[in-house]
């Protein structure tokens, strides 16, 4: 009897999913901001993607609006994006910023580390400071942030445990991997998909549905797959006896692997990675991008990351229509109860459900996501 066959043997019939307020209620968006996107442990960024001294990006979490810095000394802050004198957004697009972040609006500006520098004729023409405001006690609000490896994650509230004590199922299950070859060759920008995001972290954890979203891109039969239910880190795995590879069809024993709530890393054996960022926007609609990850020093001719870049596009693509449709599907009476959910295929989208669910409903213990 196979694992998936054990699964369905004990269980007391199928279970059912998450209601259909969960995925398209603005209120329940608004929980979740005070809840599940505040007081864990949430992707926002590549660190490659802001590499030298300077280089800043704009980005956003639990609805608020962020930004992502790489310091003088090579270390990343991420900061609340806004100035402390009009409240105003700093940065509105990835750029350098020098060795200063200047509001555009009255020239305000602050160093990498946040601290602010000048508050130019704050206190009159040609003067900035004056009895109760010394620039030195002003700064910009920080976040708790962790850098593992190439990914940038924060903690809004700063209540979440010790990031390597948080991420432990998921780092364990990576036993292996040289991060000191890791290295991204590519980025997919898929931009808005209209659709709510935790759709997208369920498509991924369930194996059940690859044999007939993905037939023509991928080679992984189903009876192959078992799903992983680890704490934080729930998804699937095949192992298959035999290889084809991943150039134009994704042919190799696979780790789907996610780290609670929204991180998506997919481990291809035997020398690739992709990393998935979701960035939830708001109940029906999110952002997503995809990087490329070569692990043992493989080097790609700019064809075979071309030919990557392709695969990984359509398989997306082919799955972005999917869950697309189902948050359309939401809008009817029928998914009030939440659908059923496959014991054998599906018990690690409960899984992941039932953290949902434990967030939300600790949401008069959470503190506000803009504290």
């Amino acid at each position: 009897m196979t694992i998936a066959e054990e699964r369905t043997r004990i269980a007391d019939g199928p279970k059912h999913g998450l209601t259909a307020d969960a995925y398209r209620s603005e209120e329940f968006w608004q929980k979740e901001c005070r809840t599940v996107l505040s007081r864990n442990w949430v992707f926002i960024g590549f660190a490659h993607q802001i590499a030298n001294p300077g280089d800043a990006n704009p980005v956003s979490c639990a609805g608020l609006p962020l930004l992502t810095v790489r310091g003088q000394d090579g270390g990343i802050q991420v900061f609340h994006n806004v100035c402390l004198h009009r409240c105003m957004t700093l940065v509105d697009k990835p750029k350098n910023v020098g060795k200063l972040i200047r509001c555009p609006y009255h020239a305000w500006a602050y160093d990498l580390e946040g601290q602010l520098r000048a508050a130019p004729h704050f206190a009159g023409t040609g003067k900035q400071e004056f009895d109760g405001f010394d620039l030195k006690e002003h700064r910009l609000k920080p976040v708790r942030t962790h850098v593992w490896h190439d990914w940038i994650f924060v903690n809004l509230d700063g209540t979440a445990p010790a990031f390597e004590d948080y991420a432990a199922p998921l780092i364990n299950r990576l036993e292996g991997i040289d991060y000191e070859k890791l290295e991204p060759v590519g980025l997919l920008d898929f931009g808005e998909i209209d659709t709510n995001w935790k759709l997208i972290m369920e498509n991924f954890i369930e194996p059940y549905h690859v044999q007939f979203v993905h037939s023509s891109t991928t080679d992984q039969p189903l009876e192959d797959h078992y799903t992983i239910i680890d704490g934080n880190c729930i998804g699937s795995a095949v192992d298959l006896k035999e290889e084809i590879g991943t150039a134009g069809s994704l042919g190799v024993s696979s780790r789907y692997l996610t780290l609670y709530p929204n991180f998506i890393l997919g481990r291809y054996f035997p020398d690739q990675l992709g990393v998935y960022l979701n960035v939830p926007i708001g109940p029906g609609k999110m952002r997503q991008y995809r990087a490329l990850y070569t692990t043992e020093g493989q080097q790609l001719s700019p064809e075979e990351v071309d030919g990557l870049k392709e695969l990984w596009w359509d398989v997306h693509k082919e799955d972005h229509e999917m869950v697309e449709r189902m948050y359309e599907g939401r809008k009817s009476p029928v998914a009030a109860a939440g659908g059923l959910l496959s014991p054998a295929w599906e018990d690690s989208v409960r899984a992941f459900q039932d953290l949902i669910e434990c967030d939300i409903a600790n949401d008069g213990a959470a503190a506000p996501a803009n504290a």
